[in-house]
């Protein structure tokens, strides 16, 4: 089992006295006569609170109490810990993708493939993996509140989180900014539905993995898509991180305006969220996306609470799409 641990995280779990194998790779042989999925997981958003995180970091033993014998890997974009948590906020995700799967291409243990779990931003950076590399390749792939259509709003940063207040101020104030684009996390899968001309012209992450430019839209990340076993999407039900929250289920934000005609006065202008199957990149499956789900490989979870407010919720999705016989 490979768990992409988040890298937000490294200091709170170090302070809440977790032990250092689950800061780095733990294997165990197989108690079982059949091979086991391993898993990786990602995890993401940094405004997540210290009982959050503690819930995430707490699943890889309690998941090998529900699977006995599977692999457990952790892996980390930075060596140090400070320096990791910062690559939360400040970094290229397309070079933390590719370096993420170069580092994986080197586990013996997962050349025959694995299960992945991505909390909250980890799960497109996952996706992400998945439809450039994939080799080795993830047969599920299970996200927890994740943006796989981005986020139009950055999240809040707790009071004394630092490092989390000057990145969303610099996301917002200049988010289409080439800086902003290649050194800030969350502006590269920032997507303002009022801003769309801004985003396609500059983002090169978020509208890469979801082929919206026609122009280089990629065949094989299509395939690699729909070649995994299950897609799991679970949104969390009163999650205020994530905006729109349907983000986690392949939903965007367009913007309506409600007084349409060129002779308006007033313009009032509203959101409204586009669900995944209404969504252009589904209907013309630009990602594979389609394909997968009209074969039953595409499944919709909820757990109840905020953002990354995963209580027991994940053992359900764990002993189920988790862990299986290779």
């Amino acid at each position: 089992m490979v768990w992409f641990q988040p890298r937000i995280a490294v200091i709170n779990r170090v302070a809440s006295g977790h032990h250092d194998d689950l800061l780095r790779t733990v294997a165990r042989i197989c108690l079982v006569s059949f091979a086991l999925h391993p898993d990786l997981s990602f995890f993401g958003m940094a405004s997540a609170t210290p009982q959050t995180l503690r819930e995430c970091f707490s699943l890889p033993k309690k998941s090998k109490q529900v699977h006995p014998g599977i692999f457990v890997h952790s892996i980390f974009v930075e060596d140090d810990l400070d320096k990791d948590r910062q690559a939360g906020f400040y970094g290229n995700v397309n070079e933390q993708v590719a370096l993420v799967a170069e580092q994986l291409a080197g586990i013996p243990e997962l050349e025959g493939g694995f299960d992945a779990i991505g909390f909250s931003q980890g799960g497109q950076f996952l996706r992400a993996y998945v439809e450039r590399y994939n080799s080795p390749p993830i047969h599920n792939l299970l996200t927890f509140g994740s943006q796989h259509f981005g986020v139009s709003d950055i999240p809040p940063c707790g009071p004394r989180d630092f490092v989390c207040r000057v990145a969303r101020r610099v996301v917002k104030s200049a988010v289409y900014g080439s800086y902003a684009q290649t050194n800030l996390v969350q502006a590269q899968y920032f997507r303002d539905p009022e801003q769309l001309d801004a985003y396609y012209a500059s983002n090169t992450f978020l509208t890469s993995i979801n082929n919206e430019i026609s122009e280089t839209r990629n065949e094989t990340y299509a395939r690699n898509l729909a070649s995994l076993n299950k897609l799991v999407l679970i949104l969390f039900t009163d999650d205020k991180t994530v905006v729109p929250k349907e983000s986690s289920w392949f939903a965007s934000e367009v913007v309506i305006d409600e007084l349409p005609g060129a002779q308006r006065v007033l313009s009032v202008v509203d959101r409204r969220s586009v669900p995944m199957r209404e969504q252009p990149l589904y209907q013309e499956d630009w990602i594979g996306l389609r394909l997968l789900d009209e074969r039953g490989g595409v499944v919709f979870g909820e757990c109840e609470g905020q953002h990354m407010q995963i209580g027991d919720c994940w053992e359900d999705f764990v002993r189920v799409y988790v862990g299986g016989p290779v």
